[in-house]
């Protein structure tokens, strides 16, 4: 049993200490992950990677009857925190009290960059709505698209989180894509 395995234990058995002692050992990994996810938005994204870890962690300390079983379930769980984070900071913006679909123009500098942001988010949320429906058929393709896409997992390294073969997660991903990408185009017609 891992450093964070058993600390996880005791976090499930209700020590107040374990979040303290978990932190320092995940917090690299989770800040690489996290880093790798921020480096795919747009140049001008005010959230950073220290946030979204702040956020993440959050979320799952202050999880109610939360449990993980392992190392690899932690970190599927922080990828899932990441992923919701993102969604709901895409869909604040297209609220319309946040402004919804307008766009701040600074006069000396008007171009593109604010449409292909709002594409960016778009894409996200048609992403994240697509990904629903497939979790709801296959979790297991579902939770290897979050680790990809939303963590920036190698095929490699999403294999071992899902404990499959990576010859197995690469036909997951390869269906996986094809699938989103289906349903995606069918929900913008």
């Amino acid at each position: 049993m891992t450093d964070v395995t058993r600390i996880l234990n005791d976090l499930d058995h209700g020590d107040p200490k374990a979040a303290e002692k978990l932190l320092p050992l995940v917090y690299e990994e989770l800040r690489k992950l996290a880093t790798h996810r921020m480096a795919q938005e747009m140049p001008g994204q005010t959230l950073q990677p220290t946030a979204l870890v702040h956020d993440a962690w959050l979320r799952l300390v202050n999880a109610e009857n939360q449990t993980w079983q392992n190392r690899a379930h932690f970190f599927g769980a922080a990828a899932e925190a990441m992923r919701r984070i993102l969604i709901d900071r895409a869909r604040r913006k297209h609220a319309r009290r946040h402004g919804g679909g307008l766009q701040r123009l600074d006069v000396q500098e008007i171009d593109l960059v604010g449409e292909a942001r709002r594409d960016q988010d778009d894409q996200l949320l048609a992403v994240s709505e697509a990904l629903d429906k497939l979790a709801a058929q296959d979790k297991v393709k579902a939770e290897l698209v979050k680790l990809r896409y939303f963590v920036g997992l190698t095929i490699t390294e999403a294999a071992q989180v899902l404990g499959v073969s990576e010859p197995t997660a690469k036909r997951y991903w390869a269906y996986a894509r094809a699938w989103l990408y289906q349903e995606i185009q069918n929900s913008a017609k």
